[in-house]
C-alpha cells in the first residue's frame, strides 16, 4: 500500500457516524483501516479501494482482537495517523430499571473498548511525537436526561479521559478531539438501541415517556451524517484543532444552554461555595 496519504483507523464501522467517516476519508484518496465485528457489514467500503482501504474484524471489547487489529494496520500502512474510537451504543432504562449484565456490556464497549483502543495505538503515535485521537462522545457527555442515565455516565467517562488524555500527549505531539453530535440520522435510536426489560410504573412519566420519544426520532433525526463526517475532518485538518467539537443545532444550543445554567448556579452559591475554605490569616 502507498504510505503518502494520511492513514486512519475507524472502529464501528457497519453504519452510521462510523460509515460515513470511513466513506469520506477514503473519497478524499486517503487509507483507511475500517473495522466492524463483522466485516460483511464493510466489505462494499473496501472494494475497489484495496490499496487504500483495508477491512479488520474487530470488537472493542476483545483485547486480543484490538491488539491485532492495530497490528495489522500499522504493517499495512506504516502508522497510525488518526484514532477515531467511533464504536457505541445507547441504553434505555431509568436508573433503577437498569440490569447489572447490561449495563457492565454498555461501559465495555462505550468505555473501556475505547480506552484498550486508545491504548494500543498510542505507542506507535508517541514513537512518531504525532497523531489524532478522536473520541467520538455525545451532547450527551455534556447534558443528562432521564431514561439515558447510563448512556450519559459512559460519555461524561469518555468526556473526562479525553481531557486528561489530551493534556498528556499534548506535548508529545499528539492532539485529541471529542465529537459531540446531537441526533443524528443513524441506527443509535433504532436498531442500534437496546433498553431495560424491566419497567416501572412509577416511572411512566419521566423515564417511560422519554423512553418512547426517543425511539420515535428514528429515521428522522436532523442530523446528516455526511455533513458531520466532514465537519470532523475538516476541524482535525485545521492549524487549531478543538478539544471540542459539537455537531447540530440541537447540540450548540442545549450544551450553550447548560452553560449558562451552570453559571448561574454557581454565581447563587457563590459565598457557600467560598465559606468552605480555611478563612486566610
Amino acid at each position: 500500500m502507498s504510505t503518502n496519504s494520511p492513514a486512519w483507523f475507524i472502529t464501528g464501522c457497519s453504519t452510521g457516524l462510523g460509515r460515513a467517516l470511513a466513506t469520506a476519508v477514503l473519497d478524499r484518496g486517503w487509507r483507511v483501516a475500517v473495522t466492524a465485528r463483522d466485516t460483511r457489514t464493510i466489505a462494499d467500503l473496501v472494494t475497489g479501494r484495496e490499496d487504500r482501504a483495508l477491512a479488520l474484524p474487530l470488537d472493542v471489547t476483545d483485547k486480543a482482537q484490538i491488539t491485532a487489529a492495530v497490528k495489522e494496520a500499522e504493517s499495512a500502512f506504516g502508522r497510525i495517523d488518526v484514532l477515531v474510537n467511533n464504536a457505541g451504543y445507547g441504553y434505555l432504562a431509568a436508573i433503577e430499571e437498569g440490569e447489572d449484565e447490561e449495563v457492565r456490556a454498555l461501559f465495555d464497549t462505550n468505555v473501556f473498548g475505547l480506552v484498550d483502543t486508545t491504548r494500543a495505538v498510542l505507542p506507535g503515535m508517541r514513537a512518531r511525537r504525532s497523531g489524532h485521537i478522536v473520541n467520538i462522545s455525545s451532547l450527551g457527555g455534556l447534558a443528562a436526561f432521564g431514561a439515558t442515565g447510563y448512556y450519559h455516565a459512559t460519555k461524561f467517562a469518555v468526556e473526562g479521559l479525553s481531557e486528561s488524555l489530551a493534556a498528556e500527549v499534548a506535548p508529545l505531539g499528539i492532539r485529541v478531539t471529542i465529537v459531540e453530535p446531537a441526533a443524528f440520522r443513524t441506527n443509535w435510536s433504532g436498531p442500534s438501541m437496546r433498553q431495560s426489560g424491566n419497567t416501572i410504573d412509577d416511572y411512566a412519566e419521566t423515564a417511560g415517556a422519554r423512553r418512547t420519544s426517543t425511539l420515535a426520532t428514528y429515521g428522522n433525526q436532523p442530523g446528516d451524517p455526511m455533513r458531520a463526517a466532514g465537519a470532523i475532518i475538516d476541524a482535525i485538518g485545521s492549524e487549531e484543532p478543538p478539544l471540542r467539537l459539537l455537531l447540530g443545532k440541537a447540540a450548540f444550543d442545549i450544551a450553550t444552554a447548560k452553560l449558562d445554567t451552570l453559571r448561574m448556579a454557581f454565581d447563587t452559591w457563590r459565598d457557600v461555595t467560598l465559606s468552605a475554605d480555611y478563612p486566610k490569616e
